[in-house]
């Protein structure tokens, strides 16, 4: 397999136990780069689901979407930091400058630091969902801005949708992580994503890493599926 595609792929382990999470990381920690622990699991096993899978030399990005007061997400950055692991962590863009900025400030200062994303427009929200909340203009649009925002304030990276990763490439640079949700192998169940593209076409737009979950995870073959999504990028590489 190729090393340099398989580090791109990120597996969302979106379990509600630790001992499942912890027996699919292990069958696929050699044909992936990095596992997401989302709201899901660690809201059921806590920090103890990180500390367990770094046991594996995995590494991990800690989902968790921080949205609240500055303050708040500061602290709360402070604390997602010093947990094993730790690759990659998030914050709400739509908490707005001054929560980013908070959030910069949190972060450790060591180059050797885990990276910290901003998310976008989630990727289950089309135009229609987003008036609903009050959010005017396509989500593409809102996407690149709210990139642009994120990159302003010193973030180093975005989570957005596979569709919106040309445009933020473009505006937001060559050094600018890009971490695409949503992206499905061509034929699998979109499930309740509603924008959404697939591996080889993301990185071939700029992303720097593809989050896969219930394609590789609920597949038959998961560590044969972890493959074809690797074989599928190393092409979009060449």
């Amino acid at each position: 397999m190729d090393i340099q595609a398989k580090r791109r792929i990120i597996v969302a382990l979106d379990f509600d136990r630790l001992d499942v999470a912890y027996r699919m990381a292990r069958l696929l920690v050699g044909s992936v780069g990095m596992f997401k622990v989302g709201k899901q699991l660690f809201t059921a096993a806590g920090p103890e689901a990180l500390r367990k899978l770094s046991t594996l030399g995995a590494k991990i990005f800690l989902d968790l979407k921080y949205h609240d007061i500055p303050n708040t997400v500061a602290g709360a950055v402070r604390a997602a930091v010093e947990h094993p692991g730790v690759e990659l962590l998030n914050v709400h863009s739509l908490g707005g400058r001054a929560m980013m900025e908070a959030a910069v400030k949190a972060m450790p200062k060591s180059t050797r630091r885990p990276k910290l994303l901003a998310v976008t427009i989630l990727t289950s929200m089309d135009q229609g969902a987003m008036r609903e909340v009050g959010i005017q203009g396509t989500p593409a649009d809102r996407a690149v801005r709210l990139a642009q925002l994120a990159r302003e304030c010193g973030i180093d990276g975005v989570v957005a949708s596979p569709l919106e990763v040309r445009r933020i490439r473009k505006v937001c640079g060559p050094n600018f992580v890009i971490c695409p949700q949503g992206v499905r192998p061509a034929g699998s169940d979109l499930h309740d994503q509603k924008r959404t593209s697939t591996p080889g076409a993301a990185i071939r737009d700029g992303a720097t890493y593809v989050g896969v979950g219930r394609a590789i995870t609920q597949a038959k073959d998961p560590v044969a599926a972890a493959e074809a999504v690797a074989q599928e990028i190393a092409e979009a590489l060449q």
